[in-house]
């Protein structure tokens, strides 16, 4: 049997930028086939802050695309591309119906905010912090999973964000 590493968001604490640990067992029996989604996040922005843009791929745990977007933000920093673009994804990952998501991010940085290892010190991604904690109620099981720019779904979500940049920015 294979563990994996859940987060839960805290609800109320007087460390707001932390998170609940929880283990759960990865090959839970009576999960239907698509009610454990698995996400590919990627925002991106040129120059820093710059046009901006977001993309997401949503997955079945057996590959199938659900799922892809991408759309223009307008002026963001990087890594407020990369939650925005997070927060697309579990919106539509709740629209789906999903009770568990695996997000998987290119981001160091807001992986390690998600997962509790950093804080988080700017105000802006602390609103955009926030709007993935609320968007958590609407799961059993959240996961965040920092993933190399050489993943194969994550170039595709990369893909979608430089495609919404080129459209917007012609």
């Amino acid at each position: 049997m294979q563990l994996v590493i859940l987060y839960n968001f805290v609800t109320a604490s007087s460390q707001p930028h932390r998170l609940n640990l929880q283990k759960t067992n990865r090959n839970q029996k009576g999960t239907s086939l698509h009610k454990r989604l698995i996400v590919y996040s990627d925002g991106g922005a040129r120059g820093n802050p710059g046009p901006a843009a977001a993309g997401f791929l949503i997955l079945t745990e057996n590959s199938q695309e659900l799922k892809s977007a991408s759309r223009f933000l307008g002026v963001r920093t990087n890594n407020q591309a990369e939650y925005e673009a997070l927060i697309a994804a579990l919106e539509a990952a709740a629209a789906l119906g999903a009770e568990e998501v695996v997000c998987h991010l290119d981001s160091e940085l807001v992986a390690k905010h998600l997962t509790g290892e950093y804080r988080v010190k700017n105000a802006e991604l602390l609103k955009l912090w926030n709007k993935v904690r609320d968007l958590h109620v609407n799961f059993k099981k959240i996961s965040f999973v920092n993933v190399p720019r050489t993943d194969g779904y994550i170039q595709k979500a990369d893909a979608l964000v430089n495609g919404a940049l080129d459209a917007a920015t012609k």
